[in-house]
């Protein structure tokens, strides 16, 4: 099935986006970023697992993404943003983990390995955030959401920079970092 085929093919998309939702959820679950005490330890600066897996995850999906866009298996789809938007969101997110210890991807790794505290609480507190969101969106939305637009454009083409170099320097600097906070005993 080539890539047009699967764009249009609604089952396939939510087939794979399941798949890779149990593979992200397992893999988490395997790291150890579904502990709440490895998550509290990340917030408080005493353990560095979350951050030494999500940047593990983002070298890789760096070259992985920049060597698939560049065969011509993948398109960038750059989106427009706000900054009132991203605060917002950055606010939502930051106390619901401050609150409960999960972010939602943690959250549902952590209720797919059975901890119920990430069940009630944690997806009970998705549901009446998504909700109280959505009531107050339609206010949001004409005074904060929409406050200070940012350029839709990507890193490379905000430095003019080649992608490539931009893919590599992030990459060694990624790596460099993990290498850091290894020796660091982090």
């Amino acid at each position: 099935m080539d890539l047009i085929q699967l764009h249009k093919n609604g089952k396939a998309q939510v087939l794979l986006g399941l798949l890779f939702g149990i593979v992200f959820g397992f893999l988490l679950q395997k790291g150890g970023a579904t502990s709440y005490e490895v998550l509290i330890g990340q917030l408080l600066l005493t353990d560095f697992t979350v951050v030494k897996i999500m940047a593990s995850a983002v070298a890789t999906g760096l070259v992985g993404f920049f060597l698939l866009r560049h065969f011509g298996y993948a398109k960038r789809h750059v989106k427009a943003a706000t900054i009132g938007s991203n605060v917002v969101g950055g606010l939502i997110f930051g106390l619901g983990f401050g609150l409960l210890g999960y972010c939602p991807g943690t959250v549902a790794g952590a209720v797919g390995s059975g901890a119920l505290d990430a069940l009630f609480g944690g997806v009970v507190g998705l549901l009446i955030g998504a909700g109280i969101f959505a009531w107050a969106y339609p206010s949001l939305d004409k005074r904060i959401l929409n406050y200070g637009a940012i350029k839709k454009e990507t890193v490379h083409e905000l430095l003019g920079l080649p992608e490539w170099l931009v893919v590599l320097a992030g990459f060694i600097g990624i790596v460099g970092f993990l290498y850091v906070l290894e020796m660091a005993g982090l």
